[in-house]
């Protein structure tokens, strides 16, 4: 089940220039950046309220981030909902269905197990679904 909206995930291409735009616009420094190497990735977090927002940016070409960005730009790359099982959602959503761009749950960033669903099963939305290590998974 969804528990909540856990983060809005933005695709950019230079992530210390959009830190510092984002430091600006929200008012607050990220709760959190890190590198996720499994995704070539480096994302910097910023916490507001109960929800995060999530810059990400590839750290080469064949990253998924710098490829969204080649296609489409930077903007908006997916929503993430946070679940309490995300083992049991996987499996409800494939009998559904549904098509799931990872099978199994992997490590994402900031400690959470992530799975992806192909926009083509949510109206052209990349949705990731999301659960704390830790929490079960």
């Amino acid at each position: 089940m969804i528990t909540r909206i856990a983060h809005i995930g933005l695709a950019v291409k230079d992530l210390a220039a959009a830190q510092r735009i984002y430091e600006t616009l929200l008012g607050m420094a990220p709760s959190h950046v890190q590198r996720v190497e499994e995704q070539k990735v480096d994302v910097s977090s910023f916490h507001v309220d109960d929800t995060n927002i999530e810059l990400t940016s590839g750290i080469s070409p064949e990253s998924p981030i710098s490829k969204f960005i080649e296609k489409r730009g930077e903007g908006i790359h997916h929503v993430a909902f946070e679940v309490d099982d995300i083992r049991a959602e996987v499996e409800r959503l494939k009998a559904a269905g549904v098509q799931l761009i990872d099978q199994q749950p992997r490590m994402g960033a900031d400690n959470f197990w992530v799975v992806f669903i192909h926009p083509k099963s949510a109206n052209g939305v990349l949705v990731e679904l999301c659960q704390k290590a830790g929490d079960g998974a």
